[in-house]
């Protein structure tokens, strides 16, 4: 399953700084998108970016790297990769606490895609309300809003989840810190971008729960073809609320009053 980033990273025009930073490491702190990044801007139309992926792959001790291969959740294809690489998963699966692959970037510096004057580091710390005042973050250079959105607190994610930059608002999706309390209440918001919304409703871990399956059926702002079929997932009492409300798309409210009649029909 790809993950929120990696799925953008597929998509969209991507800012050159943004791929540099992805290609050192910096840009996330999960193992599973460094190497995805990593492995994905070896083929970068700018060769730069390769060699910048290239040297932090290389820059991975083996033993951190077959530790994490054997970890139960790396799927076939990605240790297929790495076979071809020469390197196979080690006797023993990191831990859960284990530290990211690439806990620093590799040095170099980095372009700002959105060059402003307003830096983070005159923000610090990140813990001050006043860095998640949305006047504040919407000040920031592109680069800094998606560091603040993979690392940084709730409130910050809040704001930053309804950034018009879509690199910005999916960065957040892939903050490790992220649950699904959260993601629920993103699902129900109609100030978010389509594919924020669309990236939530294939994402098969967080379908598993319930209230973000219902809150992405009653938002019109729901892609139609991710809304439709998790109308099948709704009770009854969730169902008719659909059909009661003039605000969820024509087609969402048909299919839900099909499945009321359906299931009236069955208790006759």
């Amino acid at each position: 399953m790809s993950s929120p980033l990696l799925t953008l990273f597929g998509r969209a025009d991507i800012p050159l700084g943004v791929r540099e930073l992805a290609a050192r490491g910096g840009l996330t702190w999960d193992a599973a998108d460094q190497l995805g990044l990593l492995l994905f801007l070896l083929d970068d139309p700018d060769p730069g970016v390769g060699t910048l992926a290239q040297d932090t792959l290389d820059a991975i001790p083996r033993a951190v790297l077959e530790a994490y291969l054997a970890r139960p959740e790396v799927t076939p294809e990605l240790r297929a990769v790495f076979a071809a690489r020469g390197v196979e998963p080690g006797p023993v699966p990191a831990s859960d606490d284990a530290p990211p692959l690439v806990p620093e970037p590799v040095p170099g510096p980095v372009p700002d895609p959105d060059p402003d004057p307003v830096s983070a580091t005159e923000l610090e710390p990140p813990s001050e309300p006043e860095e998640s005042r949305p006047q504040v973050l919407a000040s920031l250079p592109v680069i800094d809003r998606i560091k603040m959105a993979l690392r940084g607190t709730r409130e910050q994610r809040t704001v930053l989840i309804r950034d018009p930059n879509k690199v910005v608002a999916v960065a957040v999706l892939g903050s490790p810190k992220l649950n699904a309390s959260e993601v629920e209440v993103y699902a129900r918001m109609t100030s978010v971008q389509e594919e924020v919304l669309r990236i939530i409703g294939t994402n098969r871990h967080w379908i598993k729960h319930y209230p973000i399956v219902a809150a992405l059926v009653a938002n019109a702002k729901t892609p139609l073809a991710i809304a439709m079929p998790l109308v099948t997932r709704l009770n009854e009492r969730d169902l008719k609320l659909v059909v009661r409300d003039r605000n969820v798309s024509d087609g969402v409210r048909a299919a839900a009053r099909k499945f009321v009649a359906t299931g009236q029909a069955r208790r006759r």
